[in-house]
């Protein structure tokens, strides 16, 4: 989809459909919908003087080629209560126009700016959502509409005058991270005989050198040079060799000196099957989407390939399947990570822990100052927060807290959870330095972080388990079905703010 800055009064322009919203309020029609109004006759008042017209969350009111305006049809969304609105609710706003008109085969729109909004977050905020709203993930349908339902360009209106700078900037910057959270969707959403570990390593390689990022992607024998345990023994029962994958963001202007060095980690198990901790056969699909921390980390160095912060960040990303193979890792295994620590696996569905136990280590040898891992890593989030929240665990209280702002920034839902000593005390090891699940029950996901935290030392860490808000297992009005892009925002806000 090309995406431009329209000049000239949104009445004129020309195109599939014009799209505007309107807040749940009284008076739906009022301000830029006042103008509108006038030019197509009034009938906006009229269809809110019936309730065909409320302003309610991502209502819907379509009219055709109405008069006065150049447009074949013009599109009002709900906006919501207007005390309610944010630029998340203007991004879903876009992404849900997207959806709805594609699917009535509109391939050209315009997007017309409520008066308050004519913002850069505005503009990117709309930029991104029509793009996430474009997006399918249906490569692999050999039967498809000719043409396939999308929408091949379109315009935003109302910056003019002295915000059209602002709204410029706001719409590259939104072109861009709509672009990477899509390439995370397109990774998150293969299938996993079409991404093995190689085949991830083939495709980082691919986006590093077309983005002008440095990579390194380490064979098998490379991993096993660095002594890195805990990622072969999830690796030896599946015949497709792990990866690891390591992108390296420089700034051309030198950082200043005691800058912090960004560390992006993400778990990319291509499928997990559990090993011998079999999982169930029920729903085994979805753990294609196992990869997405590390599709998520890949997407941000795309964005910051571009957004270019001032500070050198770093992706480490270990990938590997977990099979039952008949090498696979047995529950009672004692493995040695990196790190030199034990690890008695109790349970080999516990796997993404062991491979970031690894990554983690490695990033901080790298010279990373800040580590920040993301990882599809425990149901016991989901219990705790469905698929609403990311869950955010940490040892360092001020990164946590930068991390749950750039969150905020970035419209994307993070919530903050514990993780205390008595944690720790649960993953103890009989046998050795520590097991890879708690013992007893409950906290979950808080032992998965202690395990994690075990191999950050001293460094700032913080943890995002993404297992509830990685995929969508239905489409919405909004979004298709599938991976979600989850945290490429946020991290790319935070390379943009860290100093």
């Amino acid at each position: 989809m090309e995406i431009t800055l329209a000049t000239g009064p949104a009445t004129q322009l020309e195109a599939g459909a014009l799209i505007t919203y309107a807040f749940d309020q009284e008076k739906p029609v009022e301000g830029v919908l006042t103008g509108l109004d006038n030019s197509i006759g009034g009938a906006l008042t009229r269809l809110a003087g019936g309730r065909e017209l409320t302003g309610k969350s991502l209502e819907m009111t379509l009219l055709h080629y109405p008069a006065g305006i150049k447009a074949e049809r013009l599109l009002v969304v709900g906006a919501g209560k207007k005390e309610k609105f944010s630029p998340a609710e203007l991004r879903k706003i876009a992404a849900a126009a997207a959806r709805y008109l594609k699917a009535r085969s509109v391939r050209r729109v315009a997007f017309l700016v409520r008066e308050d909004d004519r913002t850069s977050g505005a503009a990117e905020s709309i930029a991104e959502g029509l793009l996430l709203g474009d997006y399918e993930a249906d490569l692999y349908k050999s039967e498809k509409k000719d043409p396939p339902p999308a929408i091949d360009a379109a315009a935003l209106a109302g910056w003019d005058g002295d915000t059209r700078a602002a709204g410029e900037e706001g719409l590259a910057r939104g072109v861009v991270l709509g672009a990477a959270q899509n390439f995370a969707r397109d990774l998150g959403n293969e299938p996993s005989n079409h991404l093995t570990p190689k085949m991830l390593g083939d495709r980082a390689e691919k986006m590093a050198r077309d983005e002008d990022l440095d990579i390194d992607v380490f064979d098998e024998k490379k991993i096993a040079e660095l002594k890195m345990g805990a990622l072969l023994s999830v690796a030896q029962g599946s015949v497709e060799p792990p990866r690891l994958i390591v992108i390296t963001y420089t700034p051309k202007k030198a950082p200043l000196e005691n800058a912090p060095v960004l560390g992006l980690v993400g778990k990319a198990v291509t499928f997990d099957t559990g090993g011998i901790s079999i999982k169930p056969s029920a729903n085994m699909e979805d753990m294609k989407f196992d990869m997405c921390g590390g599709a998520a980390m890949l997407g941000v160095m795309r964005a910051l390939a571009h957004l270019k912060p001032a500070i050198k960040v770093i992706a480490v990303i270990p990938s590997t399947e977990n099979m039952p193979g008949g090498k696979a890792q047995k529950p009672g295994d004692v493995q040695t990570a990196m790190s030199g620590k034990t690890i008695e696996v109790i349970n080999t569905d516990a796997e993404g822990r062991l491979i970031l136990a690894d990554a983690v280590h490695y990033a901080k040898q790298l010279g990373c100052t800040h580590l920040v891992d993301a990882a599809t890593l425990t149901g016991a989030v989901v219990v705790a927060l469905a698929g609403v929240q990311t869950g955010v665990f940490g040892s360092d209280a001020k990164l946590i807290e930068q991390v749950l702002a750039a969150s905020r920034a970035a419209g994307e839902k993070m919530w903050p959870m514990p993780l205390e000593d008595e944690h720790r005390e649960m993953i103890k090891s009989t046998v050795a330095d520590i097991q890879n699940v708690g013992s007893g029950k409950g906290a979950g996901a808080s032992t998965a972080a202690a395990f994690i935290r075990e191999f950050t030392g001293d460094t700032p860490w913080v943890h995002l388990d993404i297992a509830g808000t990685a995929w969508l297992n239905d489409a919405k009005s909004w979004s298709a079905k599938g991976a979600t892009g989850v945290a490429v925002r946020t991290l790319a806000e935070l390379a943009m703010q860290l100093r």
